[in-house]
């Protein structure tokens, strides 16, 4: 059932056409948690490619300073067009000091910041596109516990719907969501899904 209301609020956030002004944009890792072996020998570095599982993924977050989150399950490289198609232009993009962010000076003012030297130096900062990392990975520890895989993107659409409905209140969310699940059409993806389990068991 909370599949089926991430899908409609999936929906919902696809419904966002364009964010303006001054938008930050900044990507993680959620998933592939590989527990360290015991004994000290045993380990191995697990940020190398061949000692991890395939089931890290980037999640990218364009957010509006005041305003509305999109999210993308995407690499940085590739999320480049995608904000280039969702950011109005006139707007100012804020951005830390990766590589795969430098098209973006091509068509909008950016304005970067150096994480290794400080956070925020006035001029720059990407603190809101990070806080809402810091609720996704809150609400990993505290409820979902794992997010990652083929759900990360239905589980960041939903933090992003409530990121962009954080000053309606939760009567408000409730009414909103229920109103727009019952308008939407039968889920394909879930419709008969503990069937199929249970089929395949």
């Amino acid at each position: 059932m909370a599949h089926k209301l991430r899908e409609v609020l999936g929906e919902q956030q696809a419904q966002v056409r364009e964010l303006k002004g001054d938008v930050e944009i900044d990507s993680a890792y959620f998933g592939g948690y590989i527990k360290p072996a015991n004994y000290r020998e045993n380990r191995r570095d697990r940020r190398l490619l061949l000692n991890q599982n395939g089931k890290r993924e980037s999640l990218v977050v364009m957010r509006e300073r005041n305003g509305r989150t999109l999210s993308l399950v995407s690499s940085e490289h590739d999320a480049v067009p995608v904000i280039e198609g969702k950011v109005a232009n006139g707007s100012t993009i804020y951005a830390d000091d990766a590589g795969a962010w430098n098209p973006l000076h091509e068509r909008f003012l950016t304005k970067r910041i150096n994480h290794e030297e400080c956070y925020s130096d006035g001029e720059a900062c990407t603190n809101m596109a990070e806080s809402f990392f810091s609720r996704i990975r809150r609400a990993e520890i505290g409820i979902h516990h794992k997010i990652a895989g083929p759900y990360l993107n239905a589980y960041a659409d939903e933090m992003a719907w409530r990121e962009n409905h954080r000053r309606t209140s939760n009567g408000g969310q409730y009414l909103a969501l229920a109103t727009a699940a019952a308008h939407h059409p039968i889920s394909r993806q879930w419709k008969g899904y503990w069937q199929r389990q249970r089929r395949a068991a």
